[in-house]
């Protein structure tokens, strides 16, 4: 049993202004005093980047999809445990979730799962009377789904807000807030969303800072933490990485920095609670590994806008490809199969795959299931997982390597390269889903 405050911050649709208002919310609350618990729907990377600076805590995702239904309410507990107030980001729409999977990773799916009340933030900038019917209908569309409070974007001047206002009195849905247009902080973005914390983060530090202000000065602190404070107990208890045997720890050098930000959590908690010395290591800056380097783990980013700048460290590269083709264990993911492969548009990369990689005008997203048909360090033949897809690169294999992957998304096909210790593939998993590859690829760590 876990008793923590807590609110979802959801909208009608993307682009509502979830992020501007949820990292607000998390500074101006942190800022006053109180230990903030960050969290995000969804398979989102970058968010929790702004809500660890908001908080200066680590930033946790909650996936109905990836992770299932049943540890969605553990894995937030465990990210909230000791903390004053919890907020959680939604994804997309409210009820928008996993394409033909109905409510499925939706907002209003980990709301229900938390038993939180949602604050609704709606774009206010083209309506006036018409808020109160868009309120109304995502207020009474799930009784399961209890939206408390809304928190009205993009407000034009003090006429267009008395008529919102008069338009919400009989909707029965308070207005918790309301933020000018005028007074909106940019954060930049590109072409898979927000630029990384990790890139910027002097102006992501002013950024969020001018967030908590428009914040504090628009919306009703006191009446959302009571809100958050009316949420009841919850009956699960906090997820706990399983412990591995104790002994030697191998040192597992985990790839970070501004080129390689899209992590979660819980993967470097699961690799130590299994018997790992998680060492980072920036590939940017580093040009060796850490020492007594025996696995590596090379996870999501943006390796095609630092494309010369990882070419350029020729010693780390070598590096990389000596561990590797040495047989030791390697798990790499989307940014780490490009980091991996001999080129990415035209930069020599590691090499330690027989393929090219470049960028594309097509974007690949969205959620797949998976099974393992090599067996590899992370997986055993037939393991089932649940991935992510998110890039705008396309990989060409040329030989050497079986594939990792068996995906149906929904077309069926085989994806991703196992090859001796290395396993690479774009799909990006949560290994809390399946603890047993922590596990398994420490275990190799010590044995290859």
């Amino acid at each position: 049993m876990m008793s923590v405050p807590r609110l979802v911050i959801a909208a009608p649709s993307s682009g509502s202004g979830k992020t501007t208002v949820a990292t607000g919310l998390m500074a101006a609350f942190a800022s006053r005093g109180l230990a903030v618990s960050p969290h995000k729907v969804g398979p989102d990377y970058i968010d929790p980047g702004y809500h660890a600076l908001a908080t200066g805590r680590v930033g946790r995702n909650l996936d109905a999809y990836l992770c299932g239904a049943e540890l969605v309410a553990p894995l937030f507990a465990h990210g909230a445990r000791g903390c004053d107030l919890a907020v959680v980001e939604g994804v997309m729409g409210l009820f928008d979730g996993a394409a033909g999977q109905g409510e499925l990773a939706s907002t209003a799916h980990v709301a229900k799962l938390l038993r939180a009340p949602v604050v609704l933030v709606v774009d206010a900038s083209s309506q006036s009377r018409s808020v109160a019917a868009l309120v109304h209908g995502f207020a009474s569309w799930d009784p399961g789904v209890r939206v408390a409070g809304v928190i009205l974007n993009k407000v034009g001047s003090e006429r267009h807000e008395q008529m919102l206002r008069e338009a919400l009195d009989e909707s029965g849905v308070p207005v918790l807030g309301v933020l000018r247009r005028a007074a909106q902080v940019d954060t930049p973005s590109r072409h898979l969303g927000l630029v990384p914390v990790a890139e910027r983060r002097a102006e992501a530090v002013e950024a969020v800072a001018a967030l908590a202000e428009q914040v504090r000065r628009g919306c009703d602190l006191d009446a959302l933490l009571a809100l958050a404070r009316s949420a009841p107990s919850l009956p699960e208890d906090p997820w706990e990485p399983p412990s591995g045997t104790a002994g030697e720890r191998p040192v597992v050098a985990v790839a970070g920095g501004a080129a390689f930000t899209f992590s979660y959590a819980e993967h470097a908690e699961l690799l130590a609670a299994a018997g790992a010395e998680v060492v980072p290591f920036d590939p940017l800056r580093d040009e060796q590994l850490p020492d007594g380097t025996a696995g590596l783990v090379i996870g999501g980013g943006f390796p095609e806008v630092y494309a010369p700048e990882l070419s350029a460290n020729e010693p780390l590269r070598k590096a990389v490809a000596e561990l590797a083709l040495g047989g030791a264990p390697v798990a790499a993911e989307c940014a780490g199969l490009l980091y991996l492969s001999r080129q990415l548009d035209g930069q020599p990369m590691c090499g330690v795959l027989d393929a090219t990689a470049r960028m594309s005008e097509r974007l690949t997203l969205g959620y797949r299931d998976a099974v393992a048909v090599s067996d590899s360090v992370l997986a055993g033949v037939g393991t089932r997982m649940r991935g992510h897809e998110f890039h705008r690169t396309v990989v060409e294999p040329g030989a050497g390597a079986a594939p990792a992957w068996g995906v149906h998304a929904p077309e069926r096909r085989v994806e991703g390269f196992v090859q001796q210790g290395v396993h690479a593939s774009y799909l990006h998993t949560h290994w809390a889903a399946e603890p047993g590859v922590a596990r398994r690829f420490v275990e190799r760590c010590l044995t290859s």
